[in-house]
């Protein structure tokens, strides 16, 4: 019966059953579900009990503590802390925080910002060690789009967000320019909300943030058409 479990549960078994001739490697209560019957027949020596389903028996510690590292999810991104996008002038068109400030303190942040990466050559690095943060940034026409992100993150993967940043929006206004942001800065926190929640990349598909934005904009036509007709 034991060949037909995986091959590290019977190894498992057959070493912890085994109980005359223990392992060399200490070992660790760990507790397995039943989720086959074939587990059930398996006696485990005078450690094993059994309880509503539930199996317990002795693992060995490196087994356990291999499964006890914590595994990093795949498609794991950058931790944004705000997002500013301002002009050449240094006026501000946009700016979303992921971290909570008093506004004194944000506009003090923006104003230092803003006088930093303006005053840097067009042929210097774009990234900028700044407090105990890392600024990202890169200029598209007239506009700057610039990230704070944690030190030890990846500066290339955040050049990859803002310019997807760039390309959803791009998708959605046509040729976008520094107008679009102005007139249609709501648009703009829409697409940047479908893609960005809580300083993290949620969707990177341009399709669906597109859409998105446009199933809003029809609603609010519809809305819009009925409150414009006659109430008789």
């Amino acid at each position: 019966m034991v060949r037909d479990l995986p091959a590290p549960v019977s190894l498992l078994l057959g070493a912890c059953k085994d109980h005359n001739n223990p392992p060399v490697v200490p070992c660790v209560p760990v507790v397995l579900l039943l989720t086959s019957p074939v587990l059930l027949e398996q006696g485990l020596g005078p450690s094993s009990r059994h309880r509503k389903g539930v199996m317990l028996f002795q693992l060995p510690r490196e087994a356990a503590e291999y499964k006890a590292k914590p595994q990093v999810a795949r498609g794991e991104g950058v931790r944004i802390h705000f997002i500013l996008l301002f002009s050449r002038q240094g006026k501000l068109r946009l700016q979303k925080w992921y971290t909570t400030l008093p506004d004194k303190e944000k506009k003090k942040i923006v104003r230092e910002i803003v006088q930093i990466i303006l005053a840097r050559h067009q042929k210097t690095s774009s990234f900028v060690d700044w407090k105990d943060l890392k600024l990202v940034y890169k200029r598209y026409a007239s506009l700057y789009f610039c990230c704070a992100i944690e030190d030890q993150d990846n500066e290339l993967l955040t050049l990859e967000v803002v310019h997807r940043y760039v390309e959803l929006l791009d998708r959605y206004f046509g040729n976008v320019c520094e107008l679009d942001i102005i007139f249609n800065f709501e648009k703009a926190y829409f697409i940047l909300d479908e893609f960005i929640i809580g300083g993290e990349v949620q969707d990177t598909s341009k399709r669906s943030a597109v859409k998105a934005i446009e199933d809003s904009d029809m609603l609010q036509e519809t809305v819009e058409e009925y409150m414009n007709k006659p109430a008789f």
